[in-house]
């Protein structure tokens, strides 16, 4: 019964790992090490689903893994994802031969139904949303740093004017960005003393705050003439999309805003979403 041992020892390692993790990094996932707990103290007494549990909590991680390589939209985190494969792999064996032992030394059988509810319970919603964490100003103060926002991301939505869209930077796919739609394919956008015009009515924004004394042209008039280093997407948005003193926001295409908007790089620096 040497595997058996081997498996409950993995599972109080697991549990500690993640208790550690959670305390570095976000403690809101403390509870998930219930989950290796409790299956090592059901392999300590011999259930034999306590291992098969925990090996199908694993096989249904493994799942996900494609929709993790799909959702990356690029080949940057593939290693990672890798990795984490044959971690999962090794796990779900490993404690599918525990099971197997256990089984054929008569163990007791214990319960079935706790095990797929749980690895449903813990995997399927992930399919449908996905977590992040806020990681800058930009949104203030509807949403600060730090705060943790569940994402739809299938079905997949349609942005519309005024939604919170969460997306990964145009220009540096490894960096995720919050900003919110201010204009959709079509429409017309300027900024005139810090009001947002599109298609020449003022927006009234409640969740828009100012929180600098000086003034900036192109940041409180825009478009208007650069005051600060623009990436060439904002520049080609400045060459080519500019009708009568308004962006054209293109096909295919948003304009995005921080609700900060002294202290956004948005839209106006790096071009359309």
């Amino acid at each position: 019964m040497k595997l058996v041992k081997v498996a409950y020892i993995v599972a109080f390692v697991t549990a500690g790992l993640i208790v550690v993790s959670a305390f570095m990094n976000a403690i809101v996932f403390v509870p998930l090490a219930l989950i290796p707990l409790i299956a090592g103290i059901g392999i300590m007494h011999r259930r034999v689903w306590s291992a098969y549990g925990y090996a199908l909590f694993q096989f249904a991680q493994l799942l996900l893994l494609p929709v993790a390589l799909f959702r990356s939209g690029t080949a940057l985190h593939l290693p990672q994802i890798v990795a984490n494969a044959v971690l999962t792999v090794g796990l779900t064996i490993l404690f599918l031969l525990a099971g197997r032992s256990l089984q054929a030394a008569g163990s007791k059988r214990g319960l079935a139904t706790p095990w797929i509810a749980i690895s449903a319970l813990c995997i399927v919603p992930l399919i449908f949303v996905q977590p992040f964490i806020i990681p800058s100003a930009a949104m203030a103060d509807t949403l600060l740093v730090g705060d943790r926002v569940l994402v739809q991301r299938w079905p997949r939505p349609n942005p519309s004017r005024d939604d919170i869209v969460v997306f990964l930077y145009p220009l540096d796919r490894r960096q995720v960005y919050v900003k919110r739609v201010i204009g959709e394919p079509g429409d017309h956008i300027h900024i005139a003393n810090k009001v947002v015009f599109r298609n020449g009515a003022p927006l009234t924004e409640p969740y828009a705050v100012h929180k600098t004394t000086y003034v900036d042209t192109y940041r409180d008039n825009f478009p208007s003439v650069p005051t600060v280093s623009l990436k060439e997407e904002a520049l080609a948005m400045l060459a080519n999309n500019v009708v009568n003193g308004e962006v054209l926001v293109p096909e295919n295409n948003y304009f995005v805003m921080g609700d900060n908007r002294d202290d956004s790089a948005d839209s106006r620096y790096w071009g359309f979403v």
